[in-house]
């Protein structure tokens, strides 16, 4: 290990053995005040861990007082900034409860929030927290219109809809890449339908044509022609939402792959149907 290394190490060992070792004697105070003035020094100092255990010690003695308000704050972004988020928005939550005429209370209102906001998990996992810090922001700007949070808390809306927007979208790309077509078809309508607004709408309604014109090649004979059918009806509505689009001639090419389809179909029909 370098030698600078070895020092910052040794250096950092010894700071966090006093830190300890100051917390102990800390703690063995029956000064309350003073333990109270300490909690709030090494809150000021970023030590939250240390500034945590001496307010959970103080709670029940400066509850009630005018002292508690602040402490109780304090002690709720310990764990947000320790990046305890679970903890810090039931603590939020119940500042709130407490204080709820609370000058701070608009700020701890949308921390609250936020902290779902930061529990929002990758993409491939479960998004409950995703859905709540969304319906959270909304109700907080419903709230407190007059906020100066208010577009912080539009930001954290898109950004989390474009995250549930992007899950969905992988999940109907998927049954595509493997081959589900039907499914896929589905998806893709119903990912347009959630978000009709979406910069990629058009790409989304290409895919239910796609999707579609391959659920039906591969079909048996007898329900090709209605599902070829199915790809002509989705071309005419993607022709109605999209007539200036850029991706518009490769929509009409498979509707004209579907109706020539469809005439095969029935020429070979007739054809069979003259030879009984």
């Amino acid at each position: 290990m370098p030698i600078a290394i070895r020092s910052s190490f040794f250096l950092f060992l010894v700071s966090f053995l006093l830190s300890c070792n100051n917390l102990a004697k800390i703690q063995k105070s029956k000064d309350y005040d003073f333990k109270l003035v300490k909690a709030d020094e090494f809150f000021s100092n970023g030590k939250y861990r240390y500034a945590q255990v001496l307010y959970e010690e103080l709670f029940p003695v400066f509850k009630g007082t005018q002292k508690f308000e602040d402490l109780y704050y304090k002690y709720a972004y310990c764990f947000y900034n320790d990046g305890l988020y679970r903890d810090a928005e039931n603590l939020f939550k119940g500042y709130l409860e407490v204080f709820p005429n609370s000058s701070k209370a608009e700020e701890v209102d949308y921390m609250r929030a936020y902290c779902f906001y930061k529990l929002s998990p990758k993409l491939e996992l479960e998004q409950g927290n995703t859905l709540k810090a969304m319906a959270m922001m909304q109700t907080f700007i419903n709230t407190h219109p007059a906020s100066p949070k208010i577009k912080e808390a539009t930001e954290i809306i898109d950004k989390s809809r474009a995250k549930l927007e992007m899950k969905e979208f992988r999940g109907a790309q998927l049954y595509y890449n493997i081959g589900e077509f039907r499914a896929s078809a589905i998806a893709f309508t119903t990912l347009l339908n959630n978000y009709p607004e979406s910069g990629s709408a058009e790409n989304y309604k290409i895919m239910v044509i796609k999707s579609y014109y391959k659920f039906a090649k591969m079909s048996v004979v007898e329900k090709q022609e209605e599902r070829f059918e199915k790809v002509i009806t989705e071309y005419q509505d993607f022709l109605d939402r999209f007539p200036q689009s850029e991706l518009l001639k490769e929509a009409e090419s498979y509707s004209i792959l579907s109706q020539n389809q469809i005439k095969a179909i029935k020429n070979e029909q007739a054809s069979s149907s003259s030879k009984r």
